[in-house]
């Protein structure tokens, strides 16, 4: 027996199994294993709090998101309703414009009707007071029928104008 190989095998096993014992190394290893495991677990746990607080974060974005669209939409429509309002008021603007444009045409042309009439008046006064100046010269002889058809003429134009 202590000739043989695997017995001095089984010694020097249970030595060296002695000395692991003696200098604890189970316990360094359990106390390596367990620091090991501790750190693993710290680890896990700090990664769940990162994915909880991008988890929070990701809602809180999509939360924004949604209120910023909903406000882009807000803000459309109230351009869209400006936009509208500021055509009814060019188109209203443009109306009394326009109105008011006719309205002075209308009133330039009404003076210059009666501008016009006015003149034909004078003119038809004019041929008139001619032809009875000649009339009158004709069937009037004389220095006296002269006088009274130049009288008359005065007197026709201050009545006329």
């Amino acid at each position: 027996m202590f000739y043989s190989a695997e017995f001095w095998v089984g010694v020097s096993f249970l030595i060296f199994i002695g000395i692991l014992v003696y200098m604890k190394v189970p316990a360094m290893l359990a106390k390596s294993l367990d620091e090991r495991a501790e750190t693993i677990r710290k680890e896990l746990d700090s990664a769940r709090r990162l994915r909880e607080e991008a988890q929070d974060l990701l809602a809180d974005y999509q939360r924004k998101q949604r209120e910023a669209e909903v406000e882009a939409q807000q803000i459309i429509e109230g351009a869209r309703r400006e936009a509208e309002a500021l055509k009814a008021e060019g188109e209203r603007s443009m109306q009394e414009a326009l109105a008011r444009r006719t309205r002075l045409a209308e009133e330039k042309i009404a003076r210059a009707e009666a501008q016009a009439l006015a003149e034909v008046r004078a003119a038809a006064v004019e041929a008139a007071t001619a032809a009875a100046e000649r009339i009158v010269k004709g069937k009037m002889a004389g220095g006296l029928g002269a006088s009274l058809v130049e009288q008359s003429i005065r007197d026709l134009k201050g009545k006329l104008n």
